[in-house]
């Protein structure tokens, strides 16, 4: 296909040349059509809630600003999909479309979409006044032989969600704007389990925001005020919950400046509960807090060679508070009900050439677990190292990438009730796609070894295949899965649990459909399945309109 487009531009360069029209006409008919063969192509878009090493590389970065990406005015942080700014992935039609900046519209000579008349509606005369509409429908099935390693049953579960968000991004002028999102959702299947809140939700908010933004100190800066997504944070840390239906919110105010080569975020967060069932009845959820500063900065342009690399450094200190399930303890057989504050100080390097990536990580996990029967507090220690490197050669049609994938994250002692707590625990994840597709296994007590081999051999196809080796940090500590702590116990103290190979297809069917198939292999091994954990087979598909 990309030959026959080549083929095209050529002979019109031909054409035009015989006809010798005049410079300025020459020079504009060559620019629309370059255009017309970048926008006819419909090519794959890097994933969200993936992480930032082994993406598609059909993406160039011209596709990624305007008027192919929306990225907005954000220096050297608009590399990639833009996650760097720290407002999440932005592409032609992306994950964060609060982030998506669609000025460019201004001019009805630049749009060439048949949405692009919902993208800018200009409300006066100026054109300073404008709406662009956003929207999404997720429809997403699982297949799962042995849910959750034979712990929820029955076995042979089938699962069917559907999510609807729409929204809308007012601008008042230049330097005010107003998001709104609705949500709805609804899930259904047989032999199924888990249709909490998180898979189904009656018309509601999920965002609504205020924003302030200008030039202060030579900084583009703002202050997001109101209930917001929120993505700044190594993916693998914090995420929105993407799995099931409902993605996390968040209620509070932020406040960012980004300099050509530095960007700061500071921001405090109450969350949002979403069990009420009835329409429009989300509130707040005053056990659940999240605030911190994140700084990242891209430093100059390493050479190495011939090749180039840049890279970026985050520095971040998060701190949360939780109650309920996902702050329990494990002990023995049983969990200790309680609520943890957790203090997070990390960085994160990462970084990329034409045929070289890599992404290291660090964070220390500190803080108290307050027992909820006798008040009891204990303090926290705990830590994560989180690193991918691989190589790429971007000369093959193919696209490979080929890397290692090693995680760590600290156990504690399910043997006591009182001392340190040394179980890492990330509530506000999982990322399905850097760790374990299936969710079965958290990061918590785990070390993971994982080859990653990812190829995109036509623009709109890109596969990836891992197998991740998983073993138990320390053997004082349970197996967790995204829900918590296993019932069962692993006799004889065997530090490995198996192996998951898994895989991931995806077409980019069109600008505004994508489809996405996920397939495990769930290996447990001989001490898991002594302990009563069964291995299993896993498959997800995900069919996703955006506009």
């Amino acid at each position: 296909m990309n030959r026959i487009f080549l083929i095209a531009f050529l002979l019109s360069v031909v054409t035009s040349a015989l006809a010798t029209p005049r410079p300025e006409e020459e020079a504009r008919k060559k620019a629309s059509e370059t255009l017309w063969v970048i926008r006819s192509r419909a090519s794959i878009q890097n994933q969200p809630h993936a992480g930032v090493v082994a993406q598609p590389r059909r993406v160039t970065s011209e596709q990624n600003r305007p008027p192919y990406g929306h990225q907005g005015p954000w220096g050297a942080f608009t590399r990639g999909n833009g996650e760097a700014a720290g407002f999440g992935p932005v592409g032609r039609y992306a994950e964060a479309p609060w982030a998506e900046d669609w000025s460019n519209l201004r001019d009805p000579s630049h749009r060439d979409d048949i949405f692009d008349p919902l993208k800018f509606i200009a409300l006066n005369n100026a054109r300073s006044i404008w709406l662009s509409l956003s929207g999404e429908t997720r429809l997403r099935n699982w297949y799962e032989q042995n849910p959750f390693l034979r712990t929820r049953s029955p076995s042979g579960s089938g699962r069917f969600g559907v999510r609807n968000l729409y929204g809308a991004d007012l601008h008042l002028g230049e330097h005010i704007r107003v998001f709104g999102q609705l949500i709805n959702a609804d899930a259904g299947g047989w032999g199924g389990y888990g249709y909490n809140a998180t898979f189904r939700k009656r018309l509601d908010l999920q965002q609504a925001f205020i924003e302030g933004r200008g030039r202060l100190l030579g900084a583009q800066s703002g202050i997001m005020l109101g209930r917001q997504e929120f993505l700044d944070a190594p993916s693998y840390i914090l995420y929105m919950r993407n799995t099931p239906n409902v993605p996390l919110s968040w209620n509070g105010v932020r406040g960012y400046a980004i300099w050509p080569r530095i960007r700061v975020d500071l921001y405090d967060f109450i969350g949002t509960d979403i069990n009420d069932a009835r329409m429009f009845h989300n509130a707040l959820d005053w056990t659940t807090r999240l605030h911190g500063l994140d700084v990242t900065i891209a430093p100059p342009d390493i050479r190495i060679g011939s090749q180039t690399l840049a890279t970026y450094l985050d520095l971040f200190a998060i701190a949360f508070r939780i109650k309920g399930s996902s702050a329990a303890l494990a002990y023995r057989n049983a969990t200790i009900a309680g609520s943890t504050n957790r203090q997070n100080g990390g960085f994160r390097w990462y970084g990329s050439a034409p045929s070289f990536e890599f992404s290291v990580g660090g964070l220390y996990q500190g803080g108290t677990f307050e027992n909820r029967a006798t008040s009891l507090r204990r303090p926290v220690r705990a830590y994560a190292v989180n690193t991918i490197a691989g190589y790429r050669n971007p000369g093959s049609r193919w696209h490979p990438f080929l890397g290692m994938q090693a995680d760590i994250y600290s156990g504690g002692d399910a043997t006591t009730r009182s001392g340190t707590v040394g179980t890492y625990i990330t509530p506000f994840n999982p990322q399905t796609n850097y760790l374990d597709t299936t969710t079965y296994i958290a990061p918590s007590n785990l070390v993971s070894l994982s080859p990653v081999l990812r190829t995109t051999p036509l623009p709109f196809l890109s596969l990836q295949f891992k197998a991740p080796f998983m073993w138990r940090e320390t053997t004082r500590d349970e197996v967790y899965s995204s829900s918590g702590r296993y019932t069962f116990s692993l006799p004889g103290g065997g530090h490995y649990i198996g192996v998951i190979p898994q895989a991931s297809l995806t077409l980019q069917l069109g600008r505004h459909l994508s489809w996405t198939q996920y397939g495990a292999r769930v290996f447990a091994s001989s001490g898991m399945r002594r302990a009563g954990a069964r291995s299993g087979s896993y498959y997800q598909s995900n069919l996703v309109f955006r506009f």
